[in-house]
């Protein structure tokens, strides 16, 4: 029974051993890959059988590193194209396992059991710690594959330690009480520990940087893209102001036109300067000029779609706000709103947009209700999307209002989704 337990513990030891090596690696898996990865692990426990059928325990233990530990950093050197860090992959795979012992000579000690128990232990524990690891520390481990080498040799140091002094202890036992060997089993365990902790901390820094550092970008792009929008508003604005200054001189034209009996030569001039006037005709909402030319870009391309947009605003000439800042904001709330409403068209339903903006008291205040789709999710009170590429404009509303300590709002209810900001 003894030999069972010991050969089932042993089997599941290099099963854990291999397969997370394997999933440290930055490996993108096929079927191929696949079958012959488990080929090869199946062939690396068929001959550590036949070792043992031959000797003892003892002899695979002293011959695993040759007989486990090379073949697999050379199958996953063929698999991953790389050579550092398969290898510190499976030096870090070994470091995990004591997890799994240390928790199995705590169930020993606790209720005094012996050899038999610490087999068994270990091996009840295999599968949930395998798959703590796969879930939460993989990930981590996989992530600083693509890292500079120099990371690469510092994230490798301490498993390749732990491999040669473990190696080195476990095969002259005799040289260590018992009490000196719970001590290391224990340091084993608190290294290990320590280890993976501090990967999956510095992987979700990494990330968090990343993410953070990605946002920065868009909305650098946003913001220049908001001038560029607004210098292009302003030149159109100053172009029809030009028009107007010069409508005197268009008036006199056609009346020299009429006068002279030349009909159709006044209405080709009339066709030629109209369009061009209307283009570039900017509404006055409020006494704020950046958020006449937005509302006016937004209220002609909403006319143009064919969707109703109601906007008031009032009093809004000295708002505490960029004028950057602000274009992202309307642009990005206006958008979501247009396109919203696109999408209910599509479907036939109708689509409205109301906006309202002002300010009291030094605060800033939207509010803008379109019509939407009923099934929306929302994460943390902010509607969430699960197409790529969407989304951005709802994290630039976010960062905009956060930025200046304000306050927004997203609700949606009988078929209206409404947002409303406070800076």
């Amino acid at each position: 029974m003894m030999n069972i337990i010991y050969l089932g513990n042993a089997t599941a030891a290099a099963v854990f051993d291999m397969v997370l090596s394997a999933a440290f690696c930055d490996i993108r898996w096929t079927r191929r890959k696949g079958l012959l990865t488990a080929g090869c692990m199946a062939l690396i426990l068929i001959f550590q059988g036949i070792i043992y059928s031959w000797g003892d325990s003892d002899a695979v233990e002293y011959l695993h590193p040759l007989i486990t530990h090379l073949p697999l950093t050379v199958l996953l050197c063929f698999l991953n194209k790389k050579v550092l860090w398969p290898a510190i992959a499976v030096l870090t795979a070994y470091l995990c396992c004591q997890i799994r012992r240390w928790q199995a000579l705590f169930i020993v000690t606790v209720f005094a059991g012996g050899p038999m128990m610490q087999h068994t232990a270990e091996l009840l524990m295999t599968l949930p710690v395998l798959l703590i690891l796969l879930r939460f520390a993989a990930p981590s481990v996989r992530s600083i594959s693509n890292n500079a080498f120099s990371m690469q040799v510092q994230f490798g140091l301490a498993p390749a330690l732990y491999y040669g002094f473990d190696y080195l202890t476990g095969n002259n036992i005799e040289m260590l009480s018992e009490s000196a060997l719970a001590a290391i089993k224990l340091m084993s365990f608190v290294c290990g520990a320590m280890y993976l902790f501090c990967v999956v901390r510095v992987w979700n820094e990494g990330r968090k940087r990343s993410s953070l550092e990605q946002m920065q970008e868009i909305l650098n792009l946003q913001v220049a893209e908001a001038v560029r929008e607004i210098e292009a508003l302003r030149k159109s604005q100053q172009k029809t102001r030009i028009y107007r200054h010069d409508l005197r001189h268009h008036m006199q034209y056609l009346l020299s036109c009429i006068e002279n009996g030349r009909f159709e030569q006044a209405r080709g001039y009339i066709r030629e300067i109209y369009p061009e006037i209307e283009t570039n005709h900017v509404t006055v909402y409020c006494e704020n000029e950046a958020i006449n030319l937005i509302f006016s870009a937004f209220s002609g391309r909403a006319e143009d779609c064919g969707v109703p947009m109601k906007i008031q605003a009032a009093f809004l000439r000295n708002i505490a706000i960029s004028e950057s800042d602000l274009c992202v904001l309307l642009s990005n709330a206006l958008e979501n709103a247009l396109h919203a409403c696109m999408k209910q068209k599509e479907k036939g339903a109708s689509g409205t947009i109301e906006v309202l903006a002002y300010e009291k008291k030094g605060k800033f205040f939207l509010q803008i209700i379109n019509s939407c789709d009923d099934a929306i999710t929302f994460e943390n009170g902010v509607p969430v999307t699960g197409h790529p590429g969407h989304g951005t404009g709802v994290r630039s509303i976010c960062a905009i209002v956060e930025k200046y300590g304000g306050i927004y709002t997203y609700s949606a209810k009988d078929g209206k989704f409404i947002l409303r900001v406070s800076l």
